[in-house]
């Protein structure tokens, strides 16, 4: 079991990925005021001192603490670090992001630290932008100097300030969205006083109203964090850390892109031939702007270059590269004059990585199967840290054995040839992730168009595959497309890359689900529905006897041997009519044919 301590953005963001793994967790905020939804947790409210959470967590069987408060809530921190102590649970610190402490900044170590500078600095009209509760701690500064606090209009802010003697005129009420230049024109402050809240904390906004206006910034710097902690900075990496400290929690366990591995070790590698010491992990920054970290498996160093292999984790997703090595290389040579970010980052394919054959892939013919995507992450990990601005980086990625690796996968249909491609567009590997396989629908079909393919075959999976293949023995293979259960997302590609025509090659499972109107056909989602082909049949003038026999029947395609043949030429053309209905919509400028074909590869039937 798990509890959450939250209340804060990342609060939401640590229900969400519970949520996923649809399995009981407890959610816990000091007040009831943030609206939140918690699909399978469990919502407690009032804030908990060390014995009362210690206590809880015994009670719960708590064994993994998630800490996604505020950063300042300091003493529900070290309540969390007791509890974690004395139980033993790990923790989960969810922490935000936050940009470099800036130097034209005053940075401050305390509220007691804050006023003493101010006081040093002459500061006598104060607009405080640290929320209700730094009242207290301010307390000596605003009595003797005009202060404003800018707080939340709620009666709990409101009664807060009454108590400790806050003038009310002196409140200004937060507006979202409002303009922050706005507030500095209408009170002409001498400076502000903010906390180091991080991006989520609306931080920078703050300060660039302040320059803009041309006063001082003091900043509270965020309290120390202890160290036992482990440190998350986003969901994916959340998720990661639960599946790794309570394995049961998630059903399914997600994993890293080839381009997320190859980026982790192309940065492992470079540090490594600048400081010449081993790497055990490395820390890369994600699409999403999130901070991972992956751990190295080797560190090697050969003359001029060093090499870091990180081996690929799939999770649970059925990836032929999981447990793969992926080795990049590292060498660097002065050549960079005048040249741009594109150009100090020479990529280069070694043993196991395709070379791209074919256009309509984003790459150039020639060149290494290095997708766009970690070709920019590399560069955004490898470029800050180059020695100099001529310093070029030649980097080699390898995937040992990934030649025999790329005959199970895609690639030669998208002619690439000689191994794998390093890829991924958001570097995590999510469980039978359906993102996944859309996006090798969209390069397949891309390569179809660019080698100017203007009929597009598409089909469930290679048996449907084989058959319509005899059909159109004329069209080259990148011609021919699973669509696995993705139909609806299959035909918008097609639309978008201007297809003329789309012949969609069906078989009865598929069909009878496409035919109520299910674009996904995934046996998760949707099932065979019986009541809706007992409807069919009977538009089709079936026999009451073969109506009622319906009911009966396990698997879709004991149709065929079910209904009689002057029912099936009444019945089947009726079904691929009511496909086309949902599918011809979505390719408003192209022709659709659709083929329902026989367990023994026949096309029987045609729209």
């Amino acid at each position: 079991m798990i509890l959450i301590l939250g209340g804060t953005t990342e609060g939401r963001v640590a229900v969400r990925v519970a949520d996923e793994a649809a399995a009981t967790y407890y959610y816990s905020t000091k007040g009831t005021l943030q609206s939140i939804e918690c699909a399978h947790g469990i919502r407690l409210t009032g804030a908990m001192n060390a014995e009362e959470m210690e206590c809880f967590c015994r009670d719960h069987a708590i064994k993994l603490l998630i800490d996604a408060a505020h950063p300042f809530a300091q003493v529900l921190h070290q309540t969390i670090e007791k509890v974690s102590k004395c139980l033993q649970i790990p923790v989960i610190r969810y922490e935000r992001r936050y940009p470099p402490r800036d130097e034209d900044l005053i940075w401050c170590d305390s509220y007691a630290d804050a006023i003493h500078q101010m006081e040093n600095k002459g500061i006598q009209r104060l607009l405080a932008l640290s929320g209700v509760n730094t009242l207290a701690p301010l307390r000596p500064y605003w009595r003797s100097h005009t202060t404003w606090f800018r707080i939340l209009e709620r009666e709990e802010s409101l009664s807060l300030a009454e108590k400790q003697g806050f003038p009310q005129e002196r409140l200004v009420f937060y507006r979202e969205g409002e303009d922050e230049l706005k507030l500095l024109e209408q009170l002409h402050p001498d400076a502000i006083l903010t906390k180091e809240s991080g991006f989520s904390g609306y931080f920078t906004d703050k300060v660039n109203a302040a320059r803009q206006f041309g006063i001082p910034v003091f900043v509270v710097k965020r309290p120390a964090l202890p160290e036992t902690f482990y440190r998350v900075y986003g969901e994916d990496g959340l998720r990661k850390q639960i599946e790794r400290l309570l394995p049961e929690f998630f059903p399914l366990k997600s994993g890293y892109t080839t381009g997320a591995c190859a980026t982790a070790a192309a940065k492992a590698a470079l540090l490594a031939l600048l400081s010449r010491k081993e790497q055990t992990e490395s820390q890369i920054t994600l699409p999403s702007g999130e901070q991972i970290t992956l751990p190295v498996a080797y560190t090697e160093w050969a003359g001029c270059s060093a090499t870091c292999t990180v081996i690929k984790e799939s999770g649970d997703d059925p990836d032929v590269t999981n447990h793969s090595r992926i080795r990049v290389t590292v060498q660097l040579s002065p050549e960079a004059s005048g040249c741009d970010d594109t150009e100090r980052v020479i990529f280069q394919a070694g043993e196991g990585v395709g070379t791209v054959t074919l256009p309509g892939l984003g790459l150039k013919v020639g060149g290494p199967a290095i997708n766009a995507t970690p070709r920019k992450m590399i560069r955004q990990e490898l470029i800050p840290l180059l020695p100099s601005p001529d310093s070029v980086a030649i980097v080699t990625v390898s995937v040992p054995g990934g030649e025999e690796l790329a005959k199970r996968t895609f690639n030669p249909k998208l002619g690439i040839i000689g191994g794998i491609s390093i890829i991924g567009t958001s570097g995590i590997v999510r469980p039978f992730s359906s993102d996944a396989f859309i996006a090798s629908i969209r390069k397949e079909a891309s390569v179809a168009k660019a080698i100017g393919c203007e009929t597009l075959v598409i089909n469930s999976g290679a048996k449907s595959e084989r058959y319509l293949r005899s059909l159109y023995a004329s069209l080259p293979p990148q011609s021919f497309v699973h669509y696995g259960n993705f139909i609806g997302e299959t035909l918008k590609i097609a639309a978008d890359l201007g297809f003329k025509q789309v012949i969609l090659g069906i078989m009865i499972g598929k069909a009878v689900k496409l035919a109520e109107g299910f674009l996904d056909t995934h046996s998760k989602k949707v099932i065979m529905n019986k009541g809706f082909l007992q409807d069919v049949a009977k538009e089709a003038k079936c026999e009451e006897a073969t109506v009622d026999a319906i009911n009966r029947i396990t698997l879709a395609r004991e149709l065929w041997e079910l209904l009689a043949e002057k029912e099936q030429n009444r019945f089947f053309p009726l079904l691929l009519q009511k496909c086309k209905s949902y599918c011809a919509p979505i390719l408003p400028d192209g022709e659709l044919t659709l083929l329902l074909i026989s367990e023994e590869g026949k096309v029987l039937y045609q729209s």
